[in-house]
């Protein structure tokens, strides 16, 4: 089941649950994805591009509730995070940081990286390998913790 249909099964449920933000929230991925898929002629949505718009969808999300703390918007910052909850149902389980570390490891090892200097060797590498499994900011500091 792709996860477009997966979606969609999901949004007949919320609706018949009567669970608002749920709904909400998955007619704007869903949204999303038919608008990604109809850019061009002959464009076939892939597992890769799901992931990157669910990341990104997640992302904004973080963002706006970072915002909303700073302006004490409190009822803004639930309603985001309960939005953010949901996307991230969709999205690939996200590995711990240790897990993300010995993936650095392995590929600073791999490089010769031995130092700041060499940040722009790794951090493509791990990116490719983590992309929608872990949060870049998180990657970015811990490759220039560990470099």
């Amino acid at each position: 089941m792709s996860l477009q249909e997966k979606i969609s099964e999901d949004l007949a449920k919320a609706m018949k649950s009567g669970d608002k933000t749920r709904v909400d929230t998955l007619r704007m991925i869903r949204a999303q994805l038919i608008e990604f898929s109809k850019r061009g002629a002959d464009h076939n949505i892939t597992p890769e591009d799901e992931i990157s718009i669910l990341t990104s969808a997640a992302k904004k999300r973080k963002e706006a509730i970072e915002e909303f703390k700073k302006a004490n918007r409190l009822e803004m910052v639930e309603k985001e995070e309960s939005e953010l909850k949901i996307i991230q149902e969709y999205l690939p389980k996200q590995l711990t940081e240790e897990e993300i570390k010995e993936i650095i490891k392995k590929y600073i090892t791999e490089t010769g990286a031995s130092g700041q200097k060499d940040f722009g060797k790794v951090m493509p590498l791990v990116m490719k390998e983590l992309k929608g499994k872990a949060d870049g900011k998180l990657v970015q500091n811990l490759v220039k913790e560990l470099l």
